[in-house]
């Protein structure tokens, strides 16, 4: 227990200006890692590894060489196990840090992003209101070539009259997926990968986990209106939001298509607008 006090003795004695900055760079390392793994499988097992870490120097610094040993091997042991048991969510992180996290589905000017936007959001509340299922997959800077080969291609403008019948009850495309890219419908009828989280409700059908998988796997950002319900959902990196309302997803939308929401005027600009200054 001595050599244990004595070893940080030293250590704040001959603590310097780079241990600072060696200290704050694991720490944003650290905080960046547990906010690309947060809600994932991953988040509690990294939680583990870092208390054996911490154990496992603890038992070094006081000398206890087989759990140190141990400790140590275990973590080396479990270091392959986790790359293999929790690839997606690992190649998911990676994703992220190599593309940012802004959504990049953007019009060739605000206005034709907006005019996209509307339509979108008029076909979705259309389906919403007459309980027609669909699902929407914006693509964003990961590229959903694979998926795009499972359905049939499109290639078309997007217009909220082709979106709604394509997404018509009984039409060939109906169950499939449909996935914009580039400000056009590129195919309709795709496949996309189901989910395996369990944590996701029994209540949500194929719809749902099909959209929390591609978002799993990808940086798309995924639209669902539920055949049964009405009801709207989203997903984007594996997270699924349900119940959107309007004033939502007009937001989400807005952000897809890069569309900037107008600045209130201020108290005094709108006096002065009332009183024609």
């Amino acid at each position: 227990m001595g050599d244990f006090f004595s070893v940080i003795k030293n250590s704040i004695q001959e603590f310097g200006i780079l241990d600072i900055i060696d200290i704050l760079l694991v720490s944003v390392l650290i905080y960046g890692i547990f906010v690309l793994v947060k809600g994932t499988r991953a988040s509690q097992v990294l939680k583990g590894v870092g208390v054996i870490i911490v154990t496992a120097w603890i038992c070094k610094t006081l000398g206890l060489s087989a759990m140190s040993w141990l400790l140590n091997y275990l973590i080396t042991a479990g270091a392959a196990i986790i790359v293999i048991l929790f690839q997606p969510e690992l190649r998911r992180a990676l994703e992220r840090i190599g593309r940012g996290t802004k959504i990049d589905l953007k019009g060739e000017n605000e206005s034709e992003g907006a005019v996209l936007a509307e339509m979108v959001q008029q076909s979705i509340l259309n389906m919403a209101r007459k309980k027609v299922g669909a699902l929407i997959v914006f693509e964003n800077q990961v590229g959903l070539g694979e998926i795009i080969e499972t359905g049939t291609r499109v290639d078309a403008e997007i217009s909220s009259e082709l979106i709604e019948n394509i997404f018509f009850v009984n039409a060939p495309l109906h169950d499939g997926a449909m996935v914009i890219g580039d400000n056009r419908i590129v195919a309709a009828g795709c496949f996309l990968p189901l989910s395996d989280n369990k944590s996701v409700s029994t209540e949500l059908g194929t719809r749902h986990r099909a959209a929390l998988g591609v978002s799993e796997v990808s940086d798309a950002v995924t639209i669902v209106v539920s055949e049964e319900t009405g009801s709207i959902s989203m997903t984007q990196d594996g997270v699924l939001m349900r119940y959107l309302d309007v004033n939502k997803l007009n937001d989400v939308l807005k952000k897809i298509f890069d569309v900037k929401n107008e600045e209130k005027p201020s108290l005094i600009e709108s006096v002065r607008r009332k009183l024609g200054f």
